[in-house]
């Protein structure tokens, strides 16, 4: 359960969710035709060495018998790498990555000249993978610029302090971020999102309207999987379920022009054909919306 102002490393707390996603990108990574290539996820999950994960690498969940194709984990990705990609080649040149975890897309996408990339999440998270990235030898294919802070707390001064310039047009993401906040700290994050977007900016958000229901997720997987995929966690036990303002509202209302995308919609434009799954499993499959924006000129709504 969370605490307030709790804090994690790779493998704890939320930090072992992070992990989870790079086990997934790296299964993803490892198909004979995946939607997207992260060789960097496997490296983070050996050096880990958490256990679970590590098994899951080495031989993934089977649905009734079958190899359980991880495509949710693909769509996700490429949703998002599609999104920088696509700013980048419109001339935005300042990326922020909320909650950047694992995630090595300053390293992996082809980024134009100039491009700088912030990451921002809990100084341990960064740490290791710091490290890791160091100890193989990686060079970013933009400027990197890692930012060590909670975005519970204040996050837009640290990011300044970074020099991140808030007239210049820019490219955010929130991927598999907002239900670890609370609803106050996700209304917050928006706001200051909105505070430092001029137009022409964009954002990319994953949403999980009504996330509270999510909570049996764990029990439905265990129930149709041969093994857990975040092993004796559920990632719902780490949400915040008090109010909290939907996504797509708030920015169709507060400036921007909004589409959204279920997973299946992804997989109809990136061509993929979905296995059948279970009902129940399906439907949580499904919940998932996918938001991308622009940010109109003129002032906020």
């Amino acid at each position: 359960m969370r605490t307030e102002g709790d804090v994690w490393d790779i493998v704890t707390g939320v930090g072992l969710t992070a992990l989870g996603v790079a086990t997934f990108r790296a299964l993803e990574s490892a198909l004979p035709e995946p939607l997207i290539r992260d060789e960097y996820a496997a490296l983070f999950v050996r050096a880990a060495g958490e256990p679970h994960f590590l098994d899951i690498l080495a031989d993934p969940p089977t649905l009734a018998g079958a190899p359980l194709v991880p495509g949710f984990m693909g769509l996700r990705t490429k949703f998002f790498d599609d999104f920088f990609l696509s700013a980048a080649g419109d001339g935005i040149a300042q990326v922020v990555i909320l909650a950047a975890g694992l995630d090595a897309r300053a390293y992996r996408l082809d980024w134009p000249p100039g491009t700088v990339v912030y990451e921002i999440d809990q100084p341990d998270v960064l740490e290791f993978k710091n490290r890791v990235l160091a100890e193989h030898g990686a060079t970013p294919r933009a400027e990197r610029r890692t930012v060590a802070v909670d975005l519970r707390s204040d996050w837009p001064a640290a990011l300044a302090a970074a020099g991140a310039d808030p007239a210049a047009a820019t490219a955010w993401s929130a991927e598999g971020l907002l239900p670890y906040l609370p609803g106050a700290a996700q209304d917050a994050l928006f706001t200051h999102i909105g505070g430092l977007s001029p137009a022409g900016s964009r954002i990319a958000v994953e949403s999980i309207p009504d996330g509270a229901a999510s909570s049996g997720f764990a029990k439905i997987e265990t129930k149709y999987l041969d093994k857990n995929p975040f092993g004796d966690i559920d990632p719902a036990e780490l949400f915040y379920t008090d109010d909290r303002t939907d996504p797509e509202q708030w920015l169709g209302g507060h400036g921007w022009s909004v589409q959204a995308a279920a997973p299946a919609d992804l997989a109809a434009t990136y061509g993929l054909v979905l296995p059948d799954l279970p009902e129940e499993l399906e439907q949580h499959w499904e919940r998932p919306r996918y938001l991308s924006a622009v940010r109109n000129p003129g002032p906020a709504a």
